[in-house]
């Protein structure tokens, strides 16, 4: 089974598979070949289908798994077999790329698709797609950090303001019990 890290991989699979039910042939249709080659550039240059390699090998292993646990004595005639079954059908990959193509037509205009290429094919876009993930990590941090303060920090001031408001002096601690 493929294991996706994070929700924007499993979007990318659902937004991908689900074109795969509207028809290529009507989404063809609606699309300029100009319009799709943008796409295509766009993909390229992102990277969106790079995660998507790994889907025929892990199939592959996982069948591999399933028919060595029931066949045991058949290990190797198995991984053979499998091994080349899943190499007939590697051209297949293709159409992954040329439905991704269409969803991202389908997304964005070509003029949009070209800016898009443009950007993350030059430094400062591949410096985002490598170190993006990181940089995000880390503001996620810093929110979850500044988070605590401000709840520490309303809380105290807030229970201040009350006790002012209600004349009252802060609770005395729980005595200690003997």
């Amino acid at each position: 089974m493929v294991n996706f890290s994070s929700l924007g991989r499993f979007a990318s699979v659902t937004v991908i598979a689900g074109s795969l039910f509207m028809g290529p042939v009507a989404q063809a249709q609606d699309v300029a070949p100009e319009h799709v080659q943008a796409a295509r550039a766009a993909i390229t240059a992102l990277g969106v289908t790079d995660r998507f390699d790994t889907i025929l090998p892990a199939v592959s292993d996982q069948l591999k798994t399933q028919l060595i646990q029931a066949y045991p004595d058949l290990e190797s005639k198995i991984s053979e077999t499998v091994d080349a079954e899943a190499i007939k059908l590697a051209p297949r990959r293709g159409d992954l790329e040329r439905e991704a193509a269409l969803v991202y037509a389908k997304a964005f205009s070509a003029e949009e698709l070209k800016v898009i290429t443009t950007f993350y094919t030059s430094e400062a876009g591949k410096k985002l797609l490598k170190d993006g993930p990181i940089a995000m990590r880390e503001l996620m941090k810093a929110a979850d950090i500044w988070t605590a303060g401000i709840s520490r920090d309303l809380e105290k001031q807030a229970n201040e303001a009350m006790l002012k408001e209600v004349g009252a002096t802060a609770p005395a601690a729980p005595a200690a019990k003997p």
